[in-house]
């Protein structure tokens, strides 16, 4: 989705001259007021609100015509400020750290959640947090390329799944215009909506407000991948650029010329150059230009811009751990992002970010991979599906904190049995009686789409519904998980003018209810019912044990598809390396 260019950020802004360890009694003074960014704004008529106003304006003019001396120096730490800066003793920084941070309401965070994590014998635990880059429109967001429209779309989206020992994670990229399920979501107005199939895009953009709804967005996650959420972080076009420039630039790469028709195509002409072809470094608006450009490279899709988010949020790791993850380092950083972060209650102090990002220090940036979610073009429109069972092998593999190539990340020694933290449910074992045969389909049943939900927590159900509906000549496909996973009873629902159909579907599942919905099409959610049939229980246990296995020990999630592994990313891969998709442009 492209915008318009606006104006990049006053060179010079954010520069953290509160962190100089001067003033009386070691105290951390406040940021100096005005600067050279805010003379300009207060040349142009261009107030930042009642704060600005009353710190800037043309009294900040008047105060920066005089020479600075090593304006752009910040004096060292000692160390004993460091050490009250981290315990968090009242350095005015963060109070306005605190300050800045906003969080969303906890009440809109569904009740029907996956379980949490448990603790390994070492104590170790794996932290899943989600990254949402929001295009917002609101507040200055327009002029960094969110056009005019109001509400909020989330332009990235990541699931950040840090293992338990603190040494390896994985980012896995969502494609946001996926067909997913999305589960009943809380509105600004205090209701509730229904759920039901759209483009995961829409969970953020449920409800139309300008901020965004980021528990929707963790409750979709949630129920999709049956992964429990810690840490919900969104980030919109200002916090992103005034990151980028906390850290004076990041490294990208790109194998062609952007030219300003590229990022804002209703210009419907080449424009002046905007990004050259190689190695460069960006920030501010031309960080959001690389990041959110989709036209001029590969085949315009949002695959490729997910793969140059990926490479970007890899040389940002790289370079933050080459600097240094010290307070030193984090506070501009946080400084800058939390002047527009919303997070969850668990995140919703300066403590608790610095905490959370000085944990990551550990991470060898070889083990810091980024992969994209199985995913296919849909042959009904220019969408997305998940590709199942590939996409569910992934969830398996983050809920038993096994990486991507297998090896165990729990924190405890490789053979210890039972290792895996994943409270998530155990591996079916392959079942003991035969599945209910299948009626014959005939001719007519292959002009008949059918989608396929798992109402239950049994895993690979959804898949075994699909395979028996394909037996029967349907066309269905494993849409991922249902609204609810405590369904008894297999569920046909049905749109406008489909009962019949739905009939003919319902017949391969007997004692299924069937439901008229305002959705189009039919979908199948199947139930506890269907699992019994199966031979697959209720999802609390197996109903019995691979030869060998150890009872009670969860059976290893199964190896991820080459699909999978062959495109992942390492943080310190080449950054000109597998940035875009497909050919043309």
């Amino acid at each position: 989705m492209s915008g318009r260019r606006g104006e990049s950020p006053a060179r010079g802004e954010g520069t953290p001259d509160a962190l100089a360890s001067e003033g009386p009694e070691g105290a951390v003074p406040p940021p100096r007021s005005g600067g050279r960014a805010e003379a300009r704004r207060a040349a142009q008529g261009r107030g930042g609100g009642k704060a600005e106003a009353a710190s800037g304006g043309r009294a900040a003019a008047r105060r920066n015509s005089k020479p600075k001396k090593n304006v752009k120096k910040i004096v060292a730490w000692s160390a004993a400020g460091v050490l009250v800066l981290i315990a968090g003793t009242g350095g005015a920084i963060y109070y306005k750290l605190n300050a800045n941070i906003k969080t969303f309401d906890s009440d809109a965070v569904s009740t029907d959640r996956p379980p949490e994590a448990k603790a390994d014998a070492d104590g170790n635990k794996p932290v899943n947090l989600l990254l949402i880059g929001s295009d917002s429109r609101g507040k200055n967001n327009a002029d960094l390329g969110g056009g005019e429209d109001g509400g909020a779309r989330s332009d990235t989206t990541i699931l950040l799944h840090v293992y338990a020992d603190h040494k390896h994670a994985v980012g896995i990229s969502i494609p946001r215009n996926a067909m997913v399920q999305i589960p009943p979501c809380k509105l600004p107005n205090g209701k509730w909506t229904k759920g039901g199939n759209d483009l995961f895009n829409a969970a953020f953009s449920m409800g139309g407000s300008d901020d965004g709804n980021p528990a929707c967005t963790q409750n979709t996650i949630e129920k999709v991948t049956g992964i429990r959420i810690d840490h919900t972080m969104v980030v919109d076009f200002n916090g992103f650029a005034a990151m980028t420039k906390a850290v004076n630039g990041v490294d990208v790469c790109l194998p062609k010329p952007i030219y300003e028709g590229d990022i804002n195509p209703n210009l419907h002409k080449k424009g002046n150059l905007v990004l050259p072809q190689g190695k460069q470094t960006v920030q501010g608006q031309q960080a959001l230009d690389y990041v959110r450009l989709r036209h001029g490279i590969g085949d315009g899709s949002d695959i490729g811009r997910m793969k140059r988010q990926q490479a970007f949020l890899s040389s940002l790791a790289t370079k933050m751990k080459k600097d240094g993850l010290s307070p030193t380092n984090l506070l501009p950083l946080a400084d800058a992002a939390t002047k527009s972060l919303t997070v969850d209650q668990g995140l919703d102090s300066a403590d608790k970010l610095l905490s959370f990002g000085m944990s990551l220090k550990n991470i060898d940036m070889h083990d810091l991979k980024f992969v994209t979610a199985p995913w296919r073009y849909r042959t009904q429109d220019a969408n997305i599906d998940l590709v199942q069972p590939d996409a569910n092998k992934l969830w398996e593999t983050l809920r038993a904190d096994q990486t991507i190539d297998g090896q165990n990340a729990t924190g405890q020694q490789p053979d210890a049995p039972g290792s895996g933290t994943s409270s998530a449910p155990q591996q079916p074992a392959p079942s003991t009686s035969a599945a209910p045969p299948a009626p014959a389909g005939d001719a007519a049943n292959s002009s008949i789409k059918v989608a396929v939900y798992n109402g239950t927590t049994v895993n690979g159900l959804a898949g075994k519904g699909t395979e028996q509906l394909k037996a029967a000549k349907f066309v269905a496909s494993t849409a991922g998980q249902g609204s609810s996973t405590k369904l008894k009873t297999t569920t046909i629902e049905y749109g406008s003018g489909q009962k019949a159909n739905a009939e003919k579907v319902a017949a391969l599942f007997p004692g299924a209810s069937l439901e008229p919905s305002s959705a189009r099409g039919i979908s199948v959610i199947v139930g506890q019912d269907f699992a019994a049939a199966m031979g697959m229980g209720s999802g609390a246990a197996p109903t019995s044990s691979p030869a060998g296995a150890t009872p009670g020990v969860q059976a290893p999630p199964q190896p991820l598809p080459t699909t999978v592994t062959n495109d992942a990313r390492s943080a310190d891969d080449d950054i000109c390396a597998n940035t875009t998709y497909g050919s043309g442009g």
